[in-house]
């Protein structure tokens, strides 16, 4: 990602697509790699944090049910990045002390704390953001095709949890948690 002068002197990213992200990132393998390493990281991480929030709701309830497969399919999502990261010769591992760039903008540290109509608000805002680029991928024919098959293989599923989450959170905390959203956004140098 490029950067610019500001007149201050300090260093500013310059914002992007996910259509112009995706371009230079699979033009270059050093940034695909690191790209697909923090995928693996993504997916894992997000299925922890979805079994968190899951373990604290009611059991055997529908809503207990879809969060687990929700849970279920983010983990599922890891694996199929691990099988490829594999294939390319590379390891699947979390990373170690990644700086959570959106996530530090967008959920506290104990967000457990949050009512869940919040968590899903924002869980909603990360999976549409997640959406964009998938689909760049998914639709590109010039991608590598083991990364856009994978990617095609997730939207299905990531498209089922932006809706779910959506709806869970209802409109009044959907349009409360856009401001974190886009501060988060920002931190990751998208406009779109």
């Amino acid at each position: 990602m490029k950067k610019t002068k500001e007149r201050s002197g300090n260093t500013k990213k310059t914002k992007t697509t996910s259509k112009k992200w995706w371009e230079a990132t699979k033009a270059d393998p050093k940034k695909l790699e690191a790209w697909l390493k923090a995928q693996y990281h993504g997916e894992m991480t997000a299925a922890l944090r979805i079994q968190e929030i899951w373990l604290t709701l009611p059991p055997y309830t529908r809503m207990s049910k879809t969060l687990q497969k929700i849970y279920m399919q983010e983990w599922k999502h890891g694996n199929w990045i691990a099988m490829l990261l594999k294939a390319r010769g590379l390891d699947a591992a979390l990373i170690e002390g990644k700086k959570e760039r959106y996530w530090k903008k967008t959920l506290p540290k104990n967000y457990l704390d949050m009512s869940f109509k919040k968590l899903m608000a924002v869980g909603a805002h990360a999976e549409k953001m997640r959406l964009e680029r998938i689909k760049v991928i998914a639709n590109d024919k010039t991608a590598p095709q083991d990364v856009r098959e994978v990617f095609k293989n997730i939207l299905p599923d990531e498209r089922f949890h932006e809706r779910t989450f959506r709806r869970w959170a209802g409109i009044s905390e959907y349009i409360s948690a856009l401001k974190n959203h886009q501060k988060g956004k920002n931190a990751l140098g998208l406009i779109a």
